[in-house]
């Protein structure tokens, strides 16, 4: 898939496929710039399993919520300081 920006460049999408659990800091850049709820934030145990936030957490990490509301926008890359996230410009076909 491939569109054109408004001056009619040409761009391509690059959708969100893939959150590092081990990089991602669990800051919450991404999820503030995402305004189509792809993201969303959980925990990780002490036994390194990704669980809700209402149980004893070791840590705090963004994970993949809604992956087809992804536009491919890259804006959460753009803020992420860690690089966590891993992009590619195949669609979701359902």
């Amino acid at each position: 898939m491939s569109a054109f920006t408004r001056d009619g460049r040409p761009w391509k999408p690059e959708y969100l496929v893939a959150i590092d659990p081990v990089a991602c800091l669990g800051c919450g850049r991404c999820f503030k710039v995402c305004g189509r709820g792809v993201m969303t934030l959980k925990g990780i145990s002490e036994d390194g399993e990704i669980v809700d936030l209402d149980e004893e957490l070791e840590r705090k990490v963004m994970v993949l919520d809604d992956a087809g509301a992804c536009i491919g926008c890259r804006a959460c890359a753009r803020v992420c300081p860690t690089g966590c996230q891993t992009h590619d410009n195949i669609r979701l076909v359902a």
